[in-house]
């Protein structure tokens, strides 16, 4: 055998072989290739987007936790002026039921005090005629002795 011979083989079985492989076999190699750069590259892109989304979400969150905090504290500080309105409610319904208290301690300390001075003349009365009596030694009649109390009634 010939080594030029050989050689030329060689070369056409390459030839032949890179024909049919940059025709049928490198496409789909390229084919293949092409679909996984393609799903990588989604992949990177939806990776971004996915951190966009993230920091997205992050400030979305912050932002319904700043206004959380501040309902929150509206609400404490309408709840505060609710108790401190109901603090005063409770103490104007108290000073009133006090006044009213009063009010009717002072009406029936002034009732005892007619009633006692009332008490006080009739006794002051009935001690004035048995003083008479004994006095006088003789009883004195009922008109008259009714008179003398009524006299000593108007007197007091």
């Amino acid at each position: 055998m010939n080594v030029n011979a050989t050689l030329f083989f060689q070369a056409i079985v390459l030839v032949v072989a890179s024909l049919f492989t940059m025709r049928f076999i490198w496409p789909m190699l390229r084919t293949t290739l092409d679909e996984r750069r393609q799903k990588i590259a989604d992949g990177l892109a939806a990776a971004e987007l996915g951190t966009k989304s993230l920091g997205d979400a992050n400030k979305k969150v912050l932002q319904l936790e700043t206004e959380a905090k501040a309902r929150a504290q509206l609400i404490i500080i309408d709840t505060e002026k609710r108790a401190q309105a109901i603090v005063e409610a409770a103490k104007a319904q108290a000073k009133v039921e006090g006044d009213r208290i009063i009010a009717a301690a002072k009406s029936e300390a002034d009732q005892q005090l007619v009633r006692v001075k009332t008490e006080l003349r009739d006794r002051v009365a009935d001690l004035a005629v048995a003083g008479a009596e004994a006095i006088l030694k003789r009883e004195v009649d009922a008109r008259t002795h009714a008179q003398l109390l009524d006299q000593l009634k108007a007197q007091l």
